[in-house]
């Protein structure tokens, strides 16, 4: 399965590899090129094989961030109605990148190069991020006078704390791979964009070969809890389990376990 520029999915067995793929524009986000990602998250979520998806970029940039001049369309119009209209406008931006965060496939972001602005808000809905020693980020917005608005300031002190998340959005001052490590942005650094994209593929092959019933559940109890108190968060995964424990694929894994061999989950 592929879609054309500006961004594609490919599908191999039970990954599939959504690649931002407008190499000689440094994979600036245009305008076209949000509502194709939902679609394609859309797609690889109805996609019964697909269990795990990675993120990747085409290129030697991951992502330049937003395409400011595309962009600048949407900035013509200073009348309420036009502002009412910018507002719902950013509103299916921040969609496109949530449709990662909702997808109940995990998504492993792998990072080569810069990653800049946008490129911040879309790794931040990611479930794992991974990147090559030659990447560094930026919250850049502050720089141009904007506000990040498609989820760095909602999810990112989630992840690295609130300090070190208002730090690098209010300074707005690039960082390293090996510090986005130390923080916590990222899960490992790899030395080279060969090995970050082997370290991709075994994670993403790593989760495929798990019961998609507990990986997806996993991926839903985690979300859960962060947004609500840890009693909340106990009832919700007590409740899940008691609906998914009694499945096919636990048979299996008891199955496996007797019989000394590796277990065949099918998601059922």
């Amino acid at each position: 399965m592929t879609t054309e520029f500006p961004i594609r999915m490919d599908i191999d067995g039970h990954v599939a590899s959504i690649v931002l793929n407008r190499p000689e524009k440094k994979n600036r986000m245009g305008l076209d090129f949000f509502p194709t990602l939902e679609t394609l998250v859309q797609k690889a979520e109805a996609e019964p094989d697909v269990r795990a998806i990675i993120l990747r970029a085409e290129g030697s940039v991951f992502t330049a961030g937003l395409d400011l001049m595309e962009a600048g369309a949407l900035l013509t119009d200073a009348s309420a109605s036009g502002r009412e209209t910018l507002r719902k406008h950013i509103l299916k931006l921040q969609q496109s990148f949530s449709a990662l965060e909702m997808c109940s496939k995990p998504v492993i972001a792998a990072v080569n190069g810069p990653c800049i602005g946008g490129g911040v808000d879309l790794i931040s809905a990611c479930d794992i991020r991974i990147a090559s020693d030659d990447a560094y980020f930026s919250i850049r917005e502050t720089r141009v006078a904007i506000i990040a608005d498609l989820g760095t300031l909602q999810r990112l002190h989630h992840i690295v704390g609130y300090g070190r998340a208002a730090e690098l959005a209010l300074t707005g001052r690039d960082f390293t791979a090996k510090e986005a490590c130390e923080m916590g942005l990222l899960s490992r650094c790899l030395p080279d964009p060969s090995a970050l994209m082997e370290a991709a593929g075994q994670i993403a092959a790593d989760i495929a070969s798990l019961s998609p019933l507990a990986v997806q559940g996993v991926k839903d109890v985690l979300r859960f809890s962060r947004d609500h108190d840890i009693a909340t968060g106990l009832a919700y995964v007590a409740q899940k389990n008691a609906a998914l424990l009694l499945s096919e694929d636990l048979m299996e894994a008891f199955a496996a376990f007797s019989e000394k061999r590796v277990p065949q989950f099918k998601g059922r």
